[in-house]
This record gives structure tokens, sequence and C-alpha cells, in this order.
């Protein structure tokens, strides 16, 4: 019959559409973070039996979907609903077990009394008003004995993809494989963990979650150019002494300077007129790198001096822009101090 459909829409001409590969899609967008096996990394493990086990596929499409934002989870709203289904069906292969069925039923409780039990209970891993844990899954900013990183539970994504019933099985049960565990045998009652539950669902309001905030958080264009750049009045080598001593004024250590065609070309038949300063604060960069190990790709500093056309450019790449790719607000600070002094340096080195 498949093969009697597939020669009927050749003879009528018809686009044959193929079904989306869930392996495919899941190395190409999730293993990076995921691990090619589910095991984590950057992000949480995914192939736990604890974890998927106890999840739906509605919650796993949410997050696919929502992402969370803030956190070092992204939003995938470039993928068609067919690739999450089939993400997610590819996920379900690592413990061979089908999904269960969400419960939607509101948890009622005493918001205000799970407050109480959260601050003392909850708060230590997931922060103070369920901020999350703080940097990401790579041992560089976290302790080597977490395997991962509490997520945060007033986040936009997550409320927007958990069922009350989900957070409470979780809070009852634990995740096996993770720092999370069953806070019954830690002294909670069923009816604490409805209270604390509550409490949970209240940051709902507080962090203003809805499906069209969420749409919009996702759509919202960025307005940071991706490098800042101004002109200076001085020649390629006057405009290198200036930021040598702007580098200083500014605690940087400078590292070396190459040409911009290093190692592209022969040697000595680079460019003079295309130079890159290579310099580091390394004290700001261990402290970047405790928040989010992946400021690494865009460090050392670098500042980049090109005449063309008888006009001199400086420019280096914009920290603002790069905080918002990597989807992490514990980076936003450090970046926005980042750009400011960029953009001293650069003026003070073309004034």
């Amino acid at each position: 019959m498949k093969t009697l459909t597939f020669i009927l829409l050749l003879l009528l001409n018809l686009p044959v559409f193929a079904a989306p590969h869930g392996d495919e899609l899941y190395l190409r967008h999730c293993a990076v973070c995921h691990d090619v096996n589910g095991m984590g990394g950057v992000g949480v493990p995914l192939a736990l039996p604890s974890f998927l086990n106890s999840v739906s596929d509605d919650f796993l499409k949410k997050t696919i979907r929502y992402g969370r934002p803030g956190r070092i989870m992204p939003s995938f709203e470039v993928l068609s609903d067919a690739q999450l289904n089939a993400i997610v069906h590819y996920m379900r292969h690592w413990t061979g077990k089908p999904s269960p069925v969400d419960d939607t039923r509101a948890v009622i409780g005493d918001k205000k009394h799970g407050a109480e039990l959260f601050a003392h209970y909850c708060a230590h891993c997931h922060g103070d008003e369920g901020y999350g844990g703080h940097g990401t899954g790579v041992t560089f900013s976290r302790k080597r004995e977490l395997p991962i990183i509490a997520p945060a539970l007033n986040n936009q994504g997550f409320l927007a993809a958990a069922t009350d019933a989900m957070i409470r099985n979780t809070i009852i049960h634990g995740r096996k494989g993770t720092p999370m565990a069953s806070m019954l045998a830690a002294g909670l009652s069923e009816s604490d963990v409805d209270d604390v539950v509550a409490y949970i669902r209240s940051l709902d309001q507080s962090s203003e979650t809805s499906s069209a905030a969420l749409k919009q958080s996702m759509n919202k264009k960025d307005d940071e150019a991706p490098t800042i750049t101004v002109e200076s009045p001085y020649s390629v080598e006057e405009t290198i002494e200036n930021l040598k001593e702007a580098l200083i004024d500014q605690n940087f250590t400078l590292i070396r300077i190459t040409p911009l065609e290093y190692g592209l070309v022969p040697k000595g038949a680079e460019d003079k007129k295309k130079m890159v300063l290579h310099f580091c604060n390394f004290d700001f960069l261990f402290k970047a790198l405790a928040i989010d190990p992946r400021v690494g790709m865009f460090l050392p500093c670098r500042v980049t001096i090109i005449e063309k056309d008888g006009k001199v450019q400086v420019s280096t790449i914009n920290p603002r822009r790069l905080s918002k790719l990597f989807n992490n607000h514990e980076l936003d600070e450090s970046c926005d101090k980042m750009y400011k002094v960029y953009k001293t340096l650069l003026e003070d080195a073309t004034l």
C-alpha cells in the first residue's frame, strides 16, 4: 500500500515528504549539551529512568519548545510539531517505556507554609524563591560531586511545561541518579508536599508565566549588534599604541599582537593594515568561566584594527549579544560590565 501511494504521488507530480528522523534531530540540536546517549553535560541527563519514566511527552515537547528563559536551555521555536514528536519519540527508546499519562488536576495546598518548607528543604539546591543552582552542568562551574545543577523552579518555561502532579511526584520520589532525594524520606508528609507544590506554582504569577509571554519572549528580536565598532582618526600604528595604553588603564594584560591574516597566508605576506590585539584580565576571566565555561569560546579578548580606503576601523565582539545567545541570566551582569569596558577601550584609543 505504501509503495502504491508513493507511485501515485510521483505520477501526480506531488511532493513526497519524508518523516523527520528523531535520532538525527537529537544529534543536531540536543546532543552537544545533553550527550549523544542522553547522559548529560552542560544540560541535565535525559536518559535517566527516574526522569524519563516520570515525565510526559507533553512536558518534553513544551520544554524543547519553550526552553528555560534565562537559563542554559534555549527555546527551539524553529522546530515543527512533527520534529518535536520525532525527538521525543527517539528519547523514549532509552528506557523503552511509553509516556506517562498527564494528570492535569491542580494540587491544593497552603503556599505560605510551603514557602517556609521550601526555604528549609529546597532552597539550598534550587536557590531562594526557586531561582535555581548557580553555574552550568560543566564541572568548572559547579562542585564536582554534583552531577547536575538544580533547575530553576520559578522559570517561565518550567512552569508552563510541568503539571502540579509531576512536580508533586518528583518531590515525593526524588530523582535516582541525581542529588534530588525523596522529600518523604527527608521528613515531609504528603500534605507538606502539597504545600510546597502550591508555593512553587505561586511563583507562576511572580514570573509572569503565560503562553503569550513565552511566545513574546521567544519571538523578540535581538537589537544588539554582534560587534562594537568605531572609526579611528589615527593610523593603524598609532591606534595600536593608543589601545596598548588604554589596556593598561583598564587592568588588562596584553598577550600578543598579530596580523589578522596570521596562519592564513605565507609568513611575511600578511597585511600589516589588518591587526589583532589579544589581551586578558585573568581575574575577570576565571569569574566568568565559573559562571558559564562557554565564555571561553570568545576569550581571551580581542580588538581588530583594519585600514580600508584610508579609514581605520576598530572593532570587538559585543558581549551583550553573546550573553543573549548563551541564554544564561547569570552572565548578563558580567557581559554588561565587559561591554562598558570595551566601549571605554575603543573610545580612549580613538579620541
